[in-house]
């Protein structure tokens, strides 16, 4: 059993209280479903071919009422719902049918469905349901993977953000009570996914909610006080943040070109978490953490630079997966290395034609002072070798050539070491957090030639997410690297504006499978 509630020492501060909805309990057990008495039982059924045994069992009890339903077509699309209350013959206070269009649904349209029967599970006024999932099967999965992803979805559910809100959004209580139907035989596996499920979901929703706050508040001492506060959560686990001056003797020159125009001191935040043997190597998550993007000198757009915001999304995402693997309590070291800064334009600011040395002490023409996210990266990326890591990953806002590329499904990968991005892509595909990898040629690394200094920090209008990469690979000869850009990922746009949390999920699944 999983408890998910606000405590003292939590890691989601007192402030935040109303980031989620409490859910005390959620388990599996064997139990029948006709005789089970709860608010709510909830029922995947296929629309298409003959019943499964739970439909059946039901059906024969309610007598006939979920064949009727299902030839009535009113399940006919995936994930529709329908909700019979004081269904004659059953104990549950109401029964509700979620249609699934294959008795053996592709990964992504479970994914769909887990998202439908989130909902359910978690209807205000309810104070127990229970679901069964009996009668599907995902291809080349097993219920374990199912549980996980139900799981997830229901705490990915809990999330609210309604703290700079006059009138709070209605909060009625989750139920206290989920109850998953299993074999009782896998009881033990199920409820160790269904942990894993709410440890996945408590990570993301930390990182959607350091993504949602305004860089008013989330400012790289912000994102530098949540990581201490998060230290005190696990023995484990340890803070450290390096000042400007301490960055400067340093000699991270890259990093501080971009907060040279701001009055918010720049943070370098260092985590790390020994849930490993001492002598094993770290994996080290890199998260570009840029808490306002203007662009600098080299000033954007006006329309739409409120999302800037979400240009510190891959620190947030690297908080989250820590936040995860705390949870998890994963017998791993990790690292988290989050260079925080904020871009803005000022009489001090860092022009185009500016020279810096990097803490490599490679050299830097800044042709555009908008390309910020790789120099604060590369001094960060430099820093990680003296862990010798077992593998680096960065994460970063990073390209918004990478959204016109892959648009918002999935973000770009790029690698210097096939194994690792291997690694990373299967993560993603289990993980519905997608990712595609794309070429690190050195034709594309010539552009980014410069007759003045080592390297100029871009490559010219074509090819710009692989360029970036390609400045980034610069600085990662010494160990395995991948470097995920979530410019088209890390946040919906419109009404459903919002931070998604991605790639936690992916993260966290990396980090798992490191375990072994």
């Amino acid at each position: 059993m999983l408890t998910l509630n606000m405590c003292a020492g939590s890691i989601l501060p007192s402030q935040n209280e109303s980031l989620e909805r409490a859910l005390m309990e959620f388990k599996a057990r064997a139990f029948d479903p006709v005789t089970l008495k709860a608010d709510s039982l909830v029922v995947v059924v296929p629309t298409k071919g003959t019943p499964g045994p739970v439909a059946k069992a039901l059906d024969s009890a309610c007598g006939g009422a979920i064949s009727a339903i299902l030839k009535s077509g009113e399940l006919a699309r995936n994930g529709n719902c329908l909700t019979l209350y004081a269904p004659v013959g059953l104990n549950a206070g109401r029964l509700v049918l979620v249609g699934a269009t294959e008795a053996a649904p592709t990964d992504s349209q479970f994914h769909k469905l887990a998202l439908r029967i989130a909902g359910q599970l978690t209807t205000p006024g309810l104070k127990s349901a229970a679901l069964c999932l009996d009668d599907i099967a995902t291809p080349d999965r097993d219920q374990t993977w199912h549980a996980t992803q139900v799981a997830r979805a229901v705490g990915e559910s809990l999330y609210i953000f309604d703290r700079f809100k006059s009138k709070k959004d209605d909060k009625k209580p989750a139920p206290s009570k989920l109850t998953l139907h299993s074999d009782s035989k896998a009881g033990k596996a199920i409820n160790s996914a269904l942990s894993k499920g709410l440890a996945l979901a408590r990570g993301i929703n930390l990182a959607r909610e350091l993504g949602d706050l305004p860089p008013n508040i989330c400012t790289p001492t912000y994102l530098a006080e949540r990581a201490q506060e998060l230290a005190k959560s696990d023995t484990r686990l340890t803070a450290k943040v390096l000042s400007e001056k301490q960055m400067q003797t340093l000699g991270m020159g890259s990093l501080l070109s971009v907060t040279a125009g701001t009055e918010t001191p720049a943070q370098f935040i260092i985590l790390e978490y020994k849930g490993g043997t001492k002598d094993s190597a770290p994996v080290v998550l890199v998260g570009k953490g840029v808490t306002f993007d203007s662009g600098g000198i080299s000033l954007k757009p006006g329309a739409s630079m409120d999302e800037m915001k979400y240009d510190m999304c891959g620190a947030a995402s690297v908080l989250g997966a820590i936040t995860s693997a705390i949870e998890l309590q994963l017998p791993l070291n990790i690292v988290g290395l989050i260079p925080a800064v904020e871009n803005m334009p000022s009489g001090h600011a860092t022009r185009p034609g500016d020279i810096v040395t990097s803490l490599s002490g490679q050299t830097i023409e800044i042709l555009n002072t908008d390309a910020e996210g790789r120099l604060i990266l590369c001094d960060a990326l430099t820093y990680a070798e003296r862990y010798k890591p077992r593998a680096v990953v960065n994460i970063a806002t990073l390209t918004g050539a990478c959204v016109v590329a892959l648009g918002h499904h999935a973000s770009g990968l790029f690698s210097n070491n096939d194994e690792l991005a291997e690694q990373l892509l299967s993560c993603g595909q289990d993980s519905n957090d997608r990712a595609w990898r794309l070429p690190l040629w050195d034709e594309y690394d010539q552009q980014l030639k410069s007759p003045f200094a080592d390297m100029a920090n871009i490559g010219g209008k074509g090819a710009g997410s692989i360029t970036a990469a390609c400045f980034l690979a610069r600085f990662t000869k010494n160990y395995p690297w991948a470097h995920l850009d979530i410019a088209g990922t890390a946040w919906n746009s419109g009404a459903q504006k919002g931070a998604t949390g991605r790639p936690v999920s992916l993260l966290v699944e990396y980090l798992c499978r490191a375990v072994a």
